[in-house]
């Protein structure tokens, strides 16, 4: 499942990288998707697209998120671009007031007010690019994605290769660790896997 600027649908800024006019309005993107996905990576190409357009970006990311780099997005295929780190929505949105183009990346790490803030800034007209889990290790949803998905105007639904079978995953099993909700790791602690092959936790 995919629409965005260029793909299929009208938008604020296309693929081919038109500067387009922000009097038109903002917008929110959201691509969603289980761990290994290629989310950070499609957000990255896209960030990329507007820098050489020559807008304003910002590229932000939870403080949290410390697995590859501080100081960058990093995918899993090892794509990096630099990157400012937030605790908060209220950090994201004193970051961003001076984008044009705003990206964020591991957004189900941010504090629910992300979605006001998401909203003011697209009301602000700017293009506000979002990407997370939509799902957590459990198969619930992951807010804040769900209600960023809601409002946003275009939504790309991203699709792993489940580990055990091959065929397009969109779970995240956990494979090791504690069972709290949230906690940062990469192949160490989870795979993707299809509907078939995920199996959900014992409930205690």
């Amino acid at each position: 499942m995919t629409a965005e600027p260029g793909r299929g649908s009208p938008g604020l800024f296309g693929e081919e990288g038109g500067r387009g006019d922000l009097r038109s309005g903002g917008s929110i993107e959201v691509i969603c998707g289980p761990m290994f996905s290629g989310k950070t990576e499609e957000l990255i190409r896209r960030l990329r697209r507007s820098q050489i357009a020559r807008r304003r970006v910002v590229i932000l990311k939870p403080e949290i998120d410390d697995r590859y780099a501080a100081d960058h997005l990093v995918s899993h295929s090892a794509l990096r671009i630099p990157s400012l780190t937030v605790r908060t929505s209220a950090d994201v949105y004193r970051q961003a007031r001076e984008a044009e183009v705003i990206g964020i990346d591991e957004a189900q790490f941010l504090d629910e007010g992300i979605v006001g803030v998401c909203e003011a800034l697209a009301d602000e007209g700017k293009r506000v690019l979002v990407a997370g889990l939509d799902l957590d290790y459990r198969g619930v949803p992951f807010e804040p994605i769900p209600q960023l998905l809601a409002r946003a105007e275009y939504i790309t639904k991203t699709l792993a290769i489940c580990v055990v079978c091959g065929a397009p995953a969109g779970r995240t099993q956990r494979v090791g660790g504690r069972d709290e909700r949230i906690l940062v790791g990469s192949s160490e602690y989870y795979e993707a896997r299809c509907r078939n092959c995920y199996a959900p936790p014992e409930e205690e």
